[in-house]
């Protein structure tokens, strides 16, 4: 699998391994079981992972990596605005990955210019430990054009992470087109550009050679973040990057997988304050979901405090 140049003197593989779907936000794998799929992954040419704080997931690359942890880059993200939270993160990720230094760091899901300013602090914190080499580079997350746009303001950000596919699905402020503007005005500055949801989460699954396909071509895209939940998945992906074709035999995966709300939900709201698609609400005392604005993104199922919510 050919590595291609994300910024500065990083260069991953076009694949990115999603980590998201093998934690406990999703198809819940121990970390043998996720590790055994990263390695592979490893073994097949992908050198590029991408994970985050809230996804549960360093120690599933810290055992399928393992000897070779150095060898990958990895991309992380935190919550954090301010410099003490965000120290605490990095700090996390350091002794959870046993790594030295970090490749990525993300401020997670920036919405706007408003929301970059919030997190100023954070960002600066990240920026001194670029300097000291703890951090190779610096980026953000974002499921809006905003976002995108707001990173433009910011010289310092190399890397963006958008959410962009072929059907619009969780773009929050704009069209697939908008979208596909602001990366390409962020790659004309150099910018790093790896995306996100390419499969709406998993709503494309039915066309996946195109929606990937689409993705892979927008100007300004170096690497496709994508989740992989077996080792079918993994060796058809690989394939796909490598030699331009899905197996003859792969079929992605059919069944919808959807967010689960358990009866019991007593509707306390946190749920609604924590997804940034717009895809819960309050009615009658209980939690509702609109399935077609959800991306499985699970992150309402990490702020649910009793545990109601959970991606089937």
């Amino acid at each position: 699998m050919r590595l291609v140049q994300l910024c500065g003197t990083i260069e991953v593989s076009e694949l990115c391994y999603g980590t998201l779907t093998l934690g406990p936000l999703q198809k819940g794998l121990t970390p043998k079981e996720g590790g055994r799929l990263l390695r592979l992954a490893f073994e097949l040419g992908v050198n590029f992972f991408d994970t985050a704080e809230l996804y549960g997931t360093y120690a599933h690359l810290a055992a399928g990596l393992a000897e070779h942890i150095n060898e990958v880059v990895i991309a992380t993200k935190s919550y954090a605005p301010d410099a003490a939270g965000m120290e605490q993160s990095l700090a996390g990720a350091l002794r959870s990955l046993n790594r030295d230094y970090i490749d990525i760091f993300l401020l997670h899901e920036q919405e706007s210019l408003h929301t970059l300013r919030g997190h100023a602090p954070a960002l600066e914190f990240l920026l001194r430990q670029r300097e000291a080499g703890t951090v190779r580079a610096v980026g953000i997350s974002t499921h809006h054009v905003a976002g995108v746009r707001a990173a433009l303001q910011y010289p310092e950000i190399e890397v963006v992470h958008p959410l962009v596919n072929k059907a619009g699905i969780g773009i929050v402020d704009g069209s697939r087109e908008d979208m596909a503007a602001a990366v390409h005005d962020a790659a004309k500055q150099n910018k790093g550009v790896y995306a996100m949801k390419a499969l709406g989460g998993g709503s494309l699954y039915a066309d996946a050679l195109a929606a990937i396909s689409y993705v892979r071509a927008l100007p300004g895209v170096t690497a496709v973040a994508l989740g992989m939940g077996s080792p079918a998945d993994v060796y058809a992906n690989c394939a796909l990057f490598s030699q331009g074709a899905f197996p003859a035999d792969y079929r992605p995966e059919q069944s919808r997988r959807r967010l689960h709300l358990e009866p019991w939900c007593n509707g306390c709201g946190v749920c609604t304050e924590h997804c940034p698609q717009g895809a819960l609400s309050l009615a009658a005392g209980k939690a509702v979901i609109a399935a077609e604005k959800c991306v499985l993104c699970g992150y309402c199922v990490a702020r649910c405090p009793d545990f109601n919510l959970k991606v089937i």
